[in-house]
């Protein structure tokens, strides 16, 4: 499967954003997603992580009640709604996938995720 992540931007600090990532390829079969960031001179961290069925979501404390996913399967594209955004979520977005072949979890840890998206820039101004 092939994923394209869009919709970063500059924004000042409070404002919105919101990325997009479409899935295409061998989208038939079932697969977790998340959003990663990686800030300047950091690790990359999962931000927001959900199941393949839609109904199970981690947040990064860092971003709960600001951050949204939301997930259409018919349309195989993932959504990150951003909002109060601060500085400190400057980074470069990827959005990544990983196939389920057994039950129907999340999955926060980079190496589970075997496709990435080639990253989308999200800068916050103070």
């Amino acid at each position: 499967v092939q994923l394209q992540a869009f919709g970063g931007g500059l924004v000042q600090t409070g404002g919105s954003l919101r990325l997009s990532c479409a899935a295409s390829g061998r989208t038939s079969s079932r697969y977790f997603m998340g959003w990663f960031r990686q800030a300047p001179e950091k690790e990359r961290e999962c931000v927001v992580a959900t199941n393949w069925s839609g109904g199970s979501t981690y947040y990064a404390d860092s971003v709960k009640g600001r951050f949204t996913i939301s997930r259409d399967s018919a349309k195989n594209t993932v959504t990150l709604q951003m909002n109060s955004l601060k500085p400190e979520d400057t980074a470069v977005y990827y959005c990544a996938a990983g196939r389920e072949y057994y039950g129907d979890s999340y999955h926060y840890s980079q190496d589970s995720h075997a496709y990435w998206g080639q990253g989308t820039l999200v800068t916050v101004s103070s």
